[in-house]
């Protein structure tokens, strides 16, 4: 996978809030029943709150979340590495798309980018994606990203009070 020169990838910053915030409620139909963060009452403290979360963890070393930005420097999305298993050397990958900027493979691009750093920065060997089997969107990108579908973990996810079953996919060091 080749990739996009006008997607780019950077650590989040507590100044991205008002970008965040816009871009989740524009977002709110499609990502919310997938992702329960992304909700019409969000607001930019809720975010600027979360950043500096995600911040002092990149830090750390904990997590790795990014903004996920268009060459001219547009907040689209954010991608991240979380749930970090350090002694199986293996960590969960997550993205998302503002609606306006979905289609055009910046998801895509945006996990090849987070691959990369994982593998090129960090010592992992295996990123899991675990997507509700409902969330077609987001498995056609993790599959065009290279990833290999595993399975599927019965009653995996709870989103909005209730269980869904989970496509597990992996990505792994070769």
């Amino acid at each position: 996978m080749a990739a996009d020169p006008d997607i780019l990838i950077r650590p989040y910053r507590a100044d991205d809030a008002a970008a965040v915030t816009e871009a989740a409620h524009e977002s709110v139909p499609e990502v919310q029943p997938w992702m329960p963060w992304c909700h019409p009452a969000l607001t930019v403290d809720d975010s600027r709150a979360w950043l500096l979360l995600q911040v002092t963890a990149f830090e750390r070393g904990e997590a790795y979340e990014f903004a996920i930005v268009s060459a001219a420097g547009r907040l689209i999305g954010g991608c991240g590495i979380n749930q970090i298993d350090r002694e199986n050397r293996r960590a969960n990958i997550g993205y998302w798309v503002r609606t306006s900027a979905t289609r055009r493979g910046a998801a895509t691009a945006a996990l090849g980018l987070v691959r990369d750093f994982a593998f090129g920065r960090t010592n992992l060997v295996r990123l899991e994606l675990v997507i509700a089997c409902d969330n077609a969107a987001s498995l056609r990108v993790a599959e065009k990203a290279g990833a290999w579908r595993e399975g599927v973990l019965r009653r995996r996810l709870l989103l909005h009070g209730v269980h869904h079953d989970a496509t597990i996919l992996s990505i792994v060091r070769v």
